[in-house]
C-alpha cells in the first residue's frame, strides 16, 4: 500500500486546513485509515482513525475540532481541521492498517507539514 498525503501548509490560529491522503496498491475499502502527527523530539501520536466500517476515533486534542472521513470510491481519507491552535503544529502522517488474524501491518505516507501561527 502506498500513501500520498497532501494539504498541509501554514495557517493562523483559528483557521482551517483539510488534509488528504490517497491510497494505492490495496483494497482501500478494507483498510483502517488514520492520521497521526509528530513534533521533532516527540513520539508520533494518534490524531484520528476511521475503520473500514466507518467508525471513528479521535484523540482528546482533536475532538470537536477535527473530522476524519473517507471516500472509498476515491481511495482517499481526509482530515478536516478547524479552530487550529499553535500546538497543532506538526508533521501529519497518513496511516493505513491491514488487520490479520494474528496481528496488523501498518503503512505510512510521507508526511505533510502543518504550521499554525499565533
Amino acid at each position: 500500500v502506498q500513501l500520498q498525503a497532501s494539504g498541509g501548509g501554514s495557517v493562523q490560529a483559528g483557521g482551517s486546513l483539510r488534509l488528504s491522503c490517497v491510497a494505492s496498491g490495496g483494497t482501500f475499502s478494507s483498510l483502517d485509515m488514520g492520521w497521526y502527527r509528530q513534533v521533532p523530539g516527540k513520539q508520533r501520536e494518534l490524531v484520528a482513525t476511521i475503520s473500514s466500517d466507518g467508525s471513528t476515533n479521535y484523540a482528546d486534542s482533536a475532538k470537536g475540532r477535527f473530522t476524519i472521513s473517507r471516500d472509498n470510491a476515491e481511495n482517499t481519507v481526509y482530515l478536516q481541521m478547524s479552530s487550529l491552535k499553535p500546538e497543532d503544529t506538526a508533521v501529519y502522517y497518513c496511516n493505513a492498517r491491514i488487520r490479520f488474524r494474528v496481528g496488523v501491518q501498518d503503512y505510512w505516507g510521507q508526511g505533510t507539514l502543518v504550521t499554525v501561527s499565533s
